[in-house]
């Protein structure tokens, strides 16, 4: 890291020292967005309110502001607007036969990253805010603020005010790991507090450095995520994180390690290198199956020491899917039209670039990480059921995951690991409010809340796959002809009203124009 860099802005620094542009500027918004208004009525739909409840309807919903003042049912109306009979400062959506869930949280988000720098620019910062709304994300923990803990938090205040489109942000600025004692890791957590951060990201230090690191952020009121990285891991696994007060456990990292009978280190091969990312990522899908198989003491015991401490879990799943069947991730059907060149180049495998490491991929390693998975998925499967609180992340903008999309495709994966889409949504909505400590203002549907919502033309309990923003590809029996689902059609944040599909359309637009502006030799690249 650059000596005298401010807390929160190491790692942009780093990659500003080395020729990155430094972030751009988030545009105000456009016609994409209408409101707030004084009363905003949601009429004729079917809710399904995070809270685990099935779906109800029809109802009405009234938002006065940003507020939630009245859910009631298909025919009543609030006793102090008329629903029908729309007037100044009244604004109605007729959803009916449509749905309304809870604005979405994605609990591990990247807003932007220097990485995509390496392929070209930095990431702009209006696509990834369109991109995400348009898939019914209103909020995102950013963990780690990679764009500089002070550009998030500008974003937040923008965001907060409804200048432009974006989700509401919680900045948790990214901890270096070679802090070098105690009292240099107290004085960066409340350098970053008084900056105003919300939280910190930790990938590892030595275990007297995280003490004390953990110790300050909860004094402080900082909530903290861990990525415990195998560089430390052997130091610190997800138990002894979970004892010094931890908020969540990222991906999985730390967990396996917590539950090995036979050995204490991961049997990594001899010629092994943490540096070579295909070394890294191949032998960590061979890993849950060194550790203590399902419904044995120690699987037991590892759930019941994690639940005392009132632990979440954000899996990610999405992420690393690619390690079981790289080939369905390299031709998504989304690439061509929504991800940014800049970003399709750092997904190529190279090896001076974070995650872009599928250099050789065997069949063997799809095998294992298949495996890997089932594992994965039935401990985290478990921890639901036994009580504990999982959240749902994306870690978008890596390894061929461009945002939004692949969120939503967590939220399949959820279901895919044993949850009921009741439980994958309340992850997506009541569980991530939870993690960040705002369940009293948002998370779910009901009155007092913010008026976070999404309005969807399908039920996304029967199929996940009607909030991707290509729709679902369905067969009309009745004109004998495919179809796609219409998916989103508006996002709530704060009582403004996002047009879902003319955000998908400005963001084709972006991708489109950044294509041309390339074969035009008028970029960097």
């Amino acid at each position: 890291m650059l000596a005298d860099t401010e807390p929160g802005e190491e790692m942009i620094a780093v990659a500003m020292a080395m020729g990155a542009a430094p972030p751009g500027v988030t545009p105000a918004s456009g016609n994409e967005s209408v409101g707030p208004f004084r009363y905003l009525i949601v009429k004729n739909a079917f809710i399904i309110d995070g809270t685990g409840a099935p779906p109800q309807g029809p109802v009405t919903i009234v938002v006065e502001g940003d507020r939630i003042t009245s859910i009631v049912g298909s025919g009543m109306q609030s006793a102090h607007v008329e629903a029908s009979d729309p007037g100044p400062g009244i604004h109605v959506i007729d959803a009916a036969g449509k749905y309304v869930i809870p604005g979405m949280i994605d609990s591990h988000a990247h807003f932007g990253s220097p990485y995509h720098a390496l392929g070209g620019s930095i990431t702009a910062p209006d696509y990834v805010g369109m991109l995400y709304l348009a898939h019914g994300v209103t909020t995102l923990r950013d963990v780690g603020s990679l764009m500089g803990l002070n550009w998030t938090l500008q974003q937040k205040r923008r965001g907060n005010s409804g200048e432009i489109s974006i989700p509401r942000i919680e900045a948790y600025a990214m901890f270096p790991e070679r802090t070098p004692d105690a009292e240099a890791a107290r004085q960066w957590i409340r350098s970053i507090k008084k900056n105003g951060a919300d939280g910190v990201k930790f990938l590892g230090a030595a275990p007297q450095v995280m003490k004390a690191a953990l110790d300050e952020a909860n004094n402080l009121g900082l909530r903290s995520a861990y990525h415990h990285a195998q560089t430390s891991v052997t130091r610190m696994n997800a138990l002894d994180s979970a004892a010094l007060g931890l908020t969540s456990i990222e991906h999985w990292y730390g967990l396996p390690e917590a539950m090995f009978e036979d050995q204490v280190i991961q049997n990594y091969p001899p010629g092994y290198n943490y540096s070579n990312e295909q070394d890294r990522f191949s032998e960590a899908g061979r890993l849950w199956l060194q550790a203590a198989p399902p419904a044995s003491k120690t699987w037991r015991r590892t759930i019941d020491q994690l639940l005392d401490k009132d632990m979440t879990m954000v899996p990610t799943f999405s992420v690393y899917e690619s390690n079981r069947d790289v080939m369905r991730h390299v031709t998504l059907e989304w690439h061509e039209d929504y991800t940014m060149p800049y970003m399709a180049r750092i997904f190529e495998p190279n090896p001076k670039i974070h995650g872009s490491y599928h250099f050789d991929w065997t069949t063997a390693d799809e095998v294992a990480w298949k495996a890997n998975y089932r594992r994965w998925m039935d401990f985290v499967n478990d921890y639901k059921n036994a009580g504990g609180r999982v959240a749902a992340g994306s870690d978008s903008g890596f390894i061929y995951n461009i945002y939004g999309f692949s969120y939503v495709r967590e939220l399949e994966m959820l279901q895919e690991a044993g949850f009921h889409p009741l439980e994958v949504l309340q992850a997506a909505t009541l569980n991530g409010a939870q993690l960040l400590g705002m369940e009293a203002d948002i998370g779910t549907l009901e009155i007092g809340k913010k008026a976070d919502m999404v309005i969807v033309d399908d039920n996304p309990l029967a199929n996940f796959k009607v909030l991707y923003g290509t729709g679902h590809r369905r067969f009309n029996m009745e004109s004998g002809r495919m179809e796609r689902a219409a998916g989103i059609l508006y996002t709530v944040k704060d009582g403004i009203v996002y047009d879902a599909k003319l955000m998908l359309k400005k963001v084709r637009e972006m991708v489109a124009q950044r294509k041309q502006l390339e074969a035009r030799g008028a970029t960097s690249r």
